[in-house]
């Protein structure tokens, strides 16, 4: 049995996304077998960011720096702007240098059921953004979700008259992906957007 101090670790290690009770007791083994390289890198990593976490001003994403490196990076497209609805979205999509442009974190997305509206989301802070920025285009990566794609119709018309042009990403299948094992609403969305063979 381990002592109340270790239990308590694993049980907030299994806290964590995509960590259970064993995974949390497998990871505590580990960072207590190897103690000097493991356990005190560690601490000293969570304690420097702990200290220095800020939410950036500009976008919304979580970085030790205010702007964050997304936006001080002048090597972006300052025309082009992403909209997401959680930081992890945005990691997504950048951690791939899929987009070039800015970003935009919206905080969630909007849900009558659980009662989150457009004041619980930073909906005000990007039409005001895009209006003030002259940004050429506003992507709205929303996920495909009922509560994603509510919230991305509730964009478009905040930002109808903004002068930018409003886009969203492209539904259907995946690359590599096989007929018979899509879903139909990836299917049906897949016909809908069918395009001439090039």
């Amino acid at each position: 049995m381990a002592s109340r101090d270790i239990e308590a670790l694993t049980q907030i290690l299994a806290r964590l996304p995509g960590l259970g009770p064993r995974s949390a007791r497998r990871v505590v083994l580990h960072l207590l077998k190897k103690r000097e390289t493991a356990l005190a890198p560690l601490l000293a990593a969570l304690a420097d960011v702990e200290a220095r976490l800020v939410t950036c001003g500009v976008c919304g994403n979580v970085d030790t720096s205010d702007p964050c490196g997304i936006c001080a990076d002048s090597r972006r497209d300052p025309s082009l702007l992403c909209v997401v609805e959680e930081v992890a979205d945005l990691w997504a999509l950048d951690g791939k240098r899929l987009f070039a442009g800015r970003f935009h974190v919206l905080g969630g997305r909007l849900s009558a059921l659980d009662g989150v509206g457009p004041e619980d989301l930073s909906v005000d802070a990007l039409v005001a953004r895009v209006r003030r920025d002259g940004f050429a285009e506003v992507v709205l990566a929303m996920n495909a979700t009922l509560e994603g794609q509510t919230t991305m119709h509730y964009l478009a018309e905040r930002l109808a008259d903004s002068g930018a042009r409003v886009t969203m990403l492209a539904h259907g299948l995946p690359v590599g992906g096989e007929l018979d094992y899509m879903d139909e609403g990836t299917l049906a969305l897949a016909l809908r957007a069918r395009r001439p063979v090039a």
